[in-house]
Formats: structure tokens, sequence, C-alpha cells
């Protein structure tokens, strides 16, 4: 199994490409953009998982549990 991972994984040199890539394809004044971009919906995302979980706590700390059948 851990040899299976060592091929999965990328090194130094495979890195380097991928970093050319990007530069190639999206030019050195895009990525910024995009890397504040993916920053922005890991933050979002963070953020929505934390607000679920408090959910969840609150209503575990309540003892009842809410049910919203205004959808059906």
């Amino acid at each position: 199994m851990s040899t299976l991972l060592l091929f999965a994984m990328p090194g130094g040199p495979e890195l380097i490409v991928i970093v050319l890539v990007l530069v190639l394809l999206f030019g050195g004044r895009k990525i910024p953009e995009l890397m504040k971009g993916l920053g922005q919906g890991m933050k979002e995302f963070k953020k929505a998982r934390n607000e679920d979980s408090s959910d969840k706590k609150s209503n575990d700390k309540d003892g009842k549990e809410t049910v919203d059948n205004s959808g059906n």
C-alpha cells in the first residue's frame, strides 16, 4: 500500500513542472487572482462547515431537534 502512495505523491521535479505549466497557461498576472479566489472559497467552506457543526452542537445541547417541513 505504501508503494502505491509513493506514485501518487508528486515530488520536487513534478511540482516544478506543474508550476511551469500553470504559468504558461494562465500567465504570471492571473495566478495571484486564481489563488485569491481559491483561498476565499476555502475560507467560505470552512465557515459553512463550522456553522453546520455549531448548529448540530446546539441541537444536541437543547436535547431536541427541529424538523423543517416547509420544503415539502
